[in-house]
């Protein structure tokens, strides 16, 4: 800000002279202090090929001449011994030379070896200097006023916190800006504003456990540089790259705390995909800090009450979530277990065991956990600290009308299904988020193959398991636990078959859908092969999804086996529930409903031939073929009916024991792909898999497309879900694309 001063004897001219004056040196003293480089290992690249972020990046420059910007150069030399790629770490400054490089610094190799930040932030570092360091990413922000506070933030690097050590990692707080898009967007920007306040608060004082989770955090930087730098860059098992500058910070002696001095604005996830996607890449993460050696030797140097805080801080919350997850399975199975075995009837009607009143209530209280409302308790605690525990108390009323616990028992299955697939088979890669403001819908592919296998098949295979506890359970029959016991269990399944859908911008509206639909056929009906990305193909996407069982090893084929024997188990107890076979318990009819599985699994794969190879010339023949086998199908079912009495409730059970029995035999068979494949099955798994996929997509579009029949539906979705700047901007969207379709 420039001030004026009309004094007599004093001209204009002199005035402004003196400002500029003044203003000039103001730069060169904090030039002096301060020195930004902004790391972009791909400019070089951009800027050769006329990229206009290139021109982008060159305009900022010119802006602000006090800004460096480094970057990877890869230049082709020839040479006697041939022709090579030369990389270089290059750093620009208009302000000391308009137009050359200031330093041009050969590299050993290809830098990119491992993830892009990390290696960015690697290769830049040379070119920073003074005692304190301090990483920022593009998704975050600074505000003025908080510039002020720099000096004395910095000066608690002088001091010695406990009497003992200098600060090796200085935490700040972070102010998440994004919260006022969605109601998903809210949740993420209260969880996040949680953690990062009062969550980093008792990691440092009293736990003494933080490590780095966040970029406004600043290092000592002389101690980092001479002990490894500030992130690791390993695309697998430093996926979280952050916390194990911590991890090394703290095992070599630094020390990490955490004084609010400032906060620097930070960017998150507003849409459930990009939410979806960041919690994959953190539970990801979490599982590979679990098989590292950086958790080992720390809780082998930490005191007992250190270890356990580091434990749950870290890798012990995903354990403890995924035990949670697992408990409802065993209560399930061995539920289910109990029912078929006879078992469960004798707990309840005999004189021994007539009184379990206690077991009622305790899994009674617990319906209350799994629905997501201890996940809202550090965001309450948080609000009330800030602004009030009445406000506190009113936006968690909100939150809950705004299906709060929906979204955390949904993230609830992300974080299990992602920390236990790296654990069980390894693989984790980094999943890019975008963190852009998301205006756009989803479309059903898309959400079905983000969320097949971490959701949708987990909760149909509750619902069935619920289901058949439903038709063979005896105990808690009119009983207000029985309600409140398995409220909770299909309060899961509903949340993680359906909430992509509720959080899905225009997710009932029926245009949408019709495309949706159109999308899907054609993505399960494509062919797969060398080159075809998963979101153009089924085949490519499937085998994709099971990929990493090539890397998992004999442990994990054979506990992913051990995993698949449950279905059998399953329908071994159901088999005798028939009405046809409640007069015998012979082994037999256990393997005569193997043989009635294999019956129909040659039946598909006769169909699945004659398709391929009689459909075109002798069309007609394959037709008459098919209704062959449908006349042979309905008439055997009518003559079960007749001769042994069966029942319409018998057909459902069977429907119930074989589906699960044969997603149990391509996961056998994914497991034990190679031997498969040399005997020349591998065709008919996949045309097996496609079938199943076909089947959980119509009964997952099902209800939706009925829901879709009703306009208010979709209107109530956006005003209950969205703000009202959000609403218009799907109204902009939806009057754009329809323009720009009448003009197509």
């Amino acid at each position: 800000m420039v001030f004026l001063y009309l004094m007599e004897g004093f001209r204009a001219a002199d005035i402004l002279s003196e400002e500029s004056h003044l203003l000039t040196q103001s730069k060169a003293v904090a030039d002096m202090k301060f020195t930004y480089v902004v790391s972009c290992q791909s400019y070089g690249i951009q800027k050769r090929s006329g990229d206009a972020r290139a021109q982008d990046i060159l305009r900022l420059m010119t802006t602000y001449p006090s800004l460096r910007v480094a970057y990877i150069d890869e230049v082709e030399e020839t040479s006697k011994e041939g022709e090579w790629i030369i990389c270089r770490s290059v750093m620009l400054s208009t302000e000391l030379h308009p137009t050359k490089d200031i330093y041009r610094i050969k590299l050993p190799g290809n830098a990119m070896l491992g993830e892009g930040k990390p290696e960015n932030q690697n290769h830049a570092i040379i070119f920073t200097r003074g005692e304190g360091l301090q990483t920022i990413d593009m998704n975050q922000e600074h505000y003025m006023e908080e510039t002020l506070k720099m000096r004395n933030l910095l000066q608690e690097f002088t001091k010695k916190h406990d009497g003992v050590r200098y600060p090796t990692i200085l935490g700040v707080r972070e102010h998440i800006f994004t919260g006022s898009v969605s109601s998903l967007a809210w949740f993420m920007s209260n969880q996040e504003t949680s953690f990062v306040t009062i969550g980093q608060r008792v990691l440092a004082n009293p736990l003494r456990v933080r490590f780095h989770y966040g970029h406004p955090d600043i290092f000592d930087r002389l101690f980092h540089l001479t002990r490894g730098g500030v992130s690791k860059a390993s695309k697998i098992i430093n996926l979280s790259e952050d916390i194990f500058a911590g991890f090394n910070s703290t095992l070599r002696e630094g020390n990490v705390t955490h004084h609010e001095y400032m906060q620097v604005g930070k960017g998150r996830d507003v849409g459930l995909n990009q939410i979806s996607l960041f919690e994959a890449k953190i539970a990801y993460g979490n599982g590979e800090q679990t098989l590292s050696r950086d958790i080992y030797r720390l809780g082998h140097r930490f005191d007992f009450f250190r270890m356990l805080s580091c434990y749950y801080t870290t890798i012990g919350f995903y354990f403890s979530t995924m035990i949670t997850v697992w408990t409802v399975y065993v209560f399930l199975y061995g539920r289910l277990y109990l029912v078929l075995s006879g078992l469960d009837e004798g707990l309840a009607t005999g004189r021994r065991f007539i009184h379990n009143d206690p077991l009622q209530v305790a899994l009674a209280s617990q319906s209350f956990v799994q629905l997501g409302f201890l996940m809202a308790l550090p965001m309450m605690m948080e609000i009330g600290l800030e602004r009030g525990f009445r406000t506190a108390l009113s936006d968690f009323v909100l939150m809950q009308l705004q299906l709060a616990s929906v979204f955390f028992t949904f993230s609830l299955g992300t974080k299990t299904h992602y920390y236990g697939k790296t654990l069980l088979h390894g693989g984790a890669e980094y999943r890019a988020t975008g963190r852009g403001f998301v205006v756009f819908h989803a479309k059903f592919a898309e959400n079905y193959r983000l969320y097949s296998r971490s959701h949708f098949v987990k909760g149909i295979e509750l619902m069935i398991l619920l289901i058949v506890f439903e038709i063979f359970g005896q105990s808690y029959r009119g009983a207000i636990a029985y309600i409140f016991i398995t409220f909770s269990m299909w309060f899961m399944v509903v949340t993680w078959l359906f909430a992509p859908f509720l959080f899905n911008p225009s997710g009932f509206e029926w245009q949408k859908i019709v495309d949706d639909w159109t999308d899907w056929n054609k993505w399960i009906s494509n062919r797969g092969g060398i080159g075809v990305s998963p979101d153009k193909s089924w085949e490519s996407w499937w085998e994709k999804e099971h990929e990493p069982l090539k890397y998992s090893g004999k442990r994990g084929t054979v506990l992913e086996i051990v995993l698949a024997v449950r279905f059998f188990i399953y329908q071994y107890g159901l088999v005798y529930h028939l009405n046809i076979t409640k007069h015998t318990k012979s082994v037999l009819v256990y393997c005569l409903s193997w043989v009635v599985i294999f019956f129909i699994l040659l039946v598909m794969k006769a169909v699945s031939v004659g398709r391929r190879k009689f459909s075109a010339e002798f069309q007609l023949v394959f037709r008459l073929l098919k209704g062959l086998i449908f006349i042979v199908f309905i008439s055997t079912i009518v003559i079960l009916i007749v001769i042994p009495h069966m029942t319409i409730q018998d057909i459902f059970v069977c429907i119930l024991a074989f589906m699960p029995t044969g997603w149990g035999l391509l996961l056998v068979a994914q497991a034990l792909k190679p031997a498969i494949m040399s005997v020349g099955l591998w065709g008919s798994i996949r045309a097996l898999a496609r079938g199943y996929e076909i089947i959980m997509g119509l009964l997952l579009f099902t209800p939706i497309a009925f829901l879709a029949w009703f306009p208010f539906v979709s209107e109530f979705q956006t005003r209950m879900l969205f703000n009202q700047a959000f609403s218009r901007g799907l109204q902009i969207s939806r009057i754009l694309g329809g323009h720009k379709k009448d003009r197509a």
